[in-house]
C-alpha cells in the first residue's frame, strides 16, 4: 500500500501548503491529489506543484467531466504529463446535479453513459490511431447538430502522448461496477476498510465485464482518508463530524444524496436520516453531533501515532493500493510514512 496526499480545493482564498507537499515528496509519497467543486480548479495547482517537486505524481481527484469536453481534458492531461516528466494521473468524476446544472449550466443527463463515452473519447485521442470521431448520447464529434456550420472535421491530436492512467470517482453500485470495467483505478469516497463486503461483488462484476483477466492485481483503489493526529481520540473525531454532516445531510437534495445513500449501505440508515433532517432544517451543529463515532472512526485515521499505525493494518488488509491522506500535520505525514 502506497501513500498519497490529498490537498482538496480552496476556501475563500487559494493557498497551498508547499512545505507539507515537499515533505510528502521527500518521504516517498507516491502522489498528491487536487480537487475542485465550484471555486478553485483541480489542474492549475498541480502545474504549480509539479514545478516545485521532484518525484511525487500529480493527480486530479477529480476533474469534473461536465466542466470540460473530453478533448480539452485529453489535451490538458497530456500537456501536464509531459511537462511533469510523466507524473500525471487523471482522476475524473461526474460531480452531482446541483453543481453540474447549477454551476456549469449543463444537463446532468445519464452519468454512467457520460462516463463511458468520456473515457472512450479521451483514450481515442491519446491512441492517435485515426482522426477522432464519436457518436453517442452525450458527445457527437464532429458536431453536426443544431447551429453547426457543417465544417467540422475529424482531427488527430498534434501532441503525441501516452495512455495516462484514468481513475474514476464512484459511489453508487452501478458506477463502481462501471469504474472497475473501464478505468485503471477507483477513487472511493468514505471508504471503510471494515466493510469491504459492500463493494467486493460489485468490483468483481466490473472486472468480469472488462474481460482480459482484469482483477484487483492490476487495478488501483486510491481511497481518501482524513488523518488527524492527537492524544484525545474523541476530540479528533469531533473535528471530523461537521464535514461528515455536510455531506450526509446537505450535499445533495433529499432523495438525491449519494453520500447519504452510502452511509445507509454501511448500515447507518437511522443516523443518516436524522443527520439529513437536522441539516436540511438548518440545525448544522445538531447534525454534526448526530454523526456516530463508529462511522467517523471507520472512514478516518485519528488519535495518537501508535493508534494510527495500528489501524493502518485494516486499510492494508482491505485491498486498497493507494491511501490518499487528507492531512495537514507534518508529524502525521511522518507517522503514516513510518507505518507504511
Amino acid at each position: 500500500m502506497r501513500l498519497g496526499l490529498a490537498i482538496g480545493y480552496s476556501g475563500a482564498r487559494m493557498a497551498l501548503d508547499l512545505p507539507l507537499i515537499q515533505e510528502a515528496d521527500r518521504l516517498g509519497f507516491h502522489s498528491v491529489w487536487s480537487a475542485e467543486a465550484y471555486g478553485s480548479d483541480a489542474v492549475t495547482p498541480l502545474a504549480w506543484i509539479a514545478a516545485r517537486t521532484e518525484r511525487i505524481h500529480v493527480a486530479t481527484g477529480i476533474m469534473q467531466m461536465p466542466a470540460r469536453t473530453p478533448a480539452m481534458t485529453a489535451m490538458t492531461a497530456t500537456t501536464l504529463d509531459q511537462l511533469s516528466g510523466g507524473r500525471f494521473l487523471l482522476g475524473l468524476g461526474v460531480s452531482g446535479p446541483q453543481v453540474v446544472e447549477g454551476w456549469h449550466g449543463q444537463p446532468y443527463g445519464k452519468p454512467l453513459v457520460r462516463t463511458r463515452e468520456y473515457v472512450e473519447i479521451v483514450r481515442q485521442i491519446w491512441d492517435r490511431e485515426r482522426p477522432l470521431e464519436h457518436r453517442g448520447a452525450h458527445y457527437q464529434i464532429p458536431y453536426h447538430g443544431a447551429g453547426a456550420t457543417g465544417l467540422g472535421k475529424p482531427l488527430k491530436s498534434i501532441l503525441h502522448g501516452r495512455r495516462i492512467p484514468i481513475y474514476v470517482a464512484a459511489i453508487g453500485p452501478k458506477s463502481v461496477e462501471l469504474t472497475a470495467e473501464i478505468a485503471d483505478g477507483w477513487l472511493p469516497f468514505w471508504y471503510s476498510p471494515y466493510r469491504t463486503h459492500v463493494y467486493e461483488d460489485i468490483l468483481e462484476a466490473g472486472f468480469a465485464r472488462a474481460g482480459n483477466g482484469k482483477s484487483l492485481a492490476t487495478f488501483d483503489i486510491a481511497a481518501s482518508v482524513t488523518v488527524i493526529q492527537g492524544d484525545d481520540v474523541q476530540a479528533c473525531l469531533d473535528k471530523l463530524k461537521p464535514g461528515l454532516a455536510l455531506y450526509v445531510g446537505g450535499m445533495g437534495a433529499r432523495g438525491k444524496n449519494f453520500y447519504n445513500e452510502l452511509a445507509c449501505r454501511y448500515g447507518f440508515e437511522e443516523a443518516a436520516r436524522t443527520i439529513q433532517d437536522l441539516y436540511l432544517g438548518g440545525k448544522k451543529a445538531e447534525a454534526a453531533a448526530a454523526v456516530p463515532n463508529e462511522l467517523a472512526d471507520e472512514v478516518a485515521l485519528v488519535g495518537p501515532p501508535a493508534r494510527i499505525r495500528d489501524r493502518l493494518a485494516a486499510w492494508r488488509a482491505s485491498g486498497i493500493t493507494t491511501l490518499v491522506a487528507a492531512v495537514r500535520q507534518p508529524e502525521a505525514l511522518r507517522t503514516l510514512a513510518e507505518g507504511v
